[in-house]
C-alpha cells in the first residue's frame, strides 16, 4: 500500500503554506507544483504509481489549494512563486530535490532551477513551455489592463454543489474526464452557506502588469543546468510554432519530449504512463 499523506505547514516569509508529504524519511526528495488556479491534488493519481521510497512534497502555491491568501490589498506576481518553492525546498532539509511541475508550475519550477542550480537535481516538465508575456509592444496594454482589474472588485462565486463547480471547471475543458474534473472540485473547493466556493483567492484572476517577454524568458530557461524533461498531452496544449521552437531549443539540457495520450492535465488522465517518465528521468538525475 502507497504511504499515506502528512500535512505540513511551512512559513515563506510569514505566510502559511499548505504543504502535503508522503515518507518523510524517504529519497529521493521530489516536489510537486500545480498549475494556475489548481491544488496540490493535482497530483494524487500520478503519486499512486511513484515508488513508495520516494519522499514527496505536493505544494499549494500561495493564494491557492489550502495556502493563505495574501491580506489585503496584497498583489499576487510570477517571483512569489519561487519564494514558495524556496521555503519549501529550504524546510525539506533536503541539499537538492527534484521539481515535477504541470503548467505554471513548470514555468516556476524553470525559473526557480536556473536561480538556484545547486538545489534542484531535475525538472520534469508537464505540458508546459515558458509564460505568455509576448513581446515588448504588449508591455503597456498589460500595464493597462493591470490597472483596470484593479478597479473589479475580487468575485467568489458561490456553486450549489461539488459536482456544479466541477460543471464550471469543464466549462474551461470541455474534453477532461468526468472523474478528473470531480476530483479538483472535490479538493479545490470548500463549504458555504448553500453550496460550496473554490479555494483559490480570486485575486489570482488579476492580471500581472508586468512579465517576462520571449527574450527575457530565452535568457532564463537556457540558464538551467539540471537534466530536464517535458510531457506532452496529445490533446493539450499545441507547441508547434516558432516561439516553442525557440524555447525548446534554448533548454539546452532537454530531454527528447514525450506526447501520452489525453488534455492539459495529462497527469491526472494517465497517471502511470507519466509516472514512468517521471521516475526515468529522476533516476537518471539522482
Amino acid at each position: 500500500m502507497p504511504a499515506t499523506f502528512e500535512t505540513l505547514t511551512v512559513d515563506a516569509h510569514g505566510l502559511a503554506l499548505h504543504v502535503r508529504q508522503r515518507n518523510p524519511v524517504g529519497s529521493p526528495t521530489v516536489v510537486f507544483l500545480h498549475g494556475w488556479l489548481d491544488h496540490s491534488h493535482s497530483f494524487d493519481f500520478l503519486a499512486e504509481h511513484l515508488p513508495d521510497s520516494w519522499r514527496l512534497l505536493l505544494l499549494d502555491f500561495r493564494g491557492m489549494g489550502r495556502s493563505a491568501w495574501l491580506p489585503r490589498p496584497g498583489l499576487y506576481e510570477f517571483a512569489h512563486y519561487l519564494v514558495d518553492v524556496e521555503a519549501v525546498v529550504r524546510a525539506s532539509g533536503a541539499q537538492a530535490v527534484h521539481l515535477v511541475g504541470h503548467s505554471m508550475g513548470g514555468i516556476v519550477a524553470t525559473a526557480y532551477a536556473a536561480a538556484r542550480p545547486s538545489r534542484v537535481r531535475s525538472v520534469q516538465l508537464i505540458e508546459s513551455l515558458g509564460p505568455t508575456g509576448g513581446p515588448p509592444e504588449v508591455a503597456l496594454a498589460r500595464l493597462r489592463g493591470f490597472l483596470e482589474d484593479m478597479e473589479r472588485a475580487p468575485n467568489r462565486k458561490p456553486y450549489p454543489s461539488v459536482e456544479a463547480a466541477a460543471a464550471r471547471l469543464r466549462e474551461s475543458n470541455s474534453s477532461q474526464p468526468e472523474h478528473v474534473t470531480l476530483h479538483l472540485a472535490r479538493h479545490g473547493t470548500q463549504p458555504v452557506e448553500g453550496g460550496v466556493v473554490f479555494t483559490f483567492d480570486p485575486v489570482h484572476r488579476r492580471r500581472f502588469g508586468h512579465g517576462f517577454d520571449d527574450d527575457q524568458w530565452l535568457a532564463i530557461s537556457s540558464a538551467v543546468e539540471c537534466p530536464m524533461g517535458l510531457i506532452l498531452g496529445g490533446d493539450g496544449f499545441r507547441f508547434e510554432d516558432e516561439k516553442a521552437r525557440a524555447r525548446l531549443a534554448a533548454l539546452r539540457t532537454l530531454r527528447p519530449p514525450v506526447t501520452i495520450p489525453g488534455g492539459h492535465h495529462v497527469h491526472l488522465e494517465q497517471p502511470q504512463a507519466v509516472a514512468r517518465v517521471v521516475e526515468a528521468l529522476v533516476s537518471e538525475a539522482r
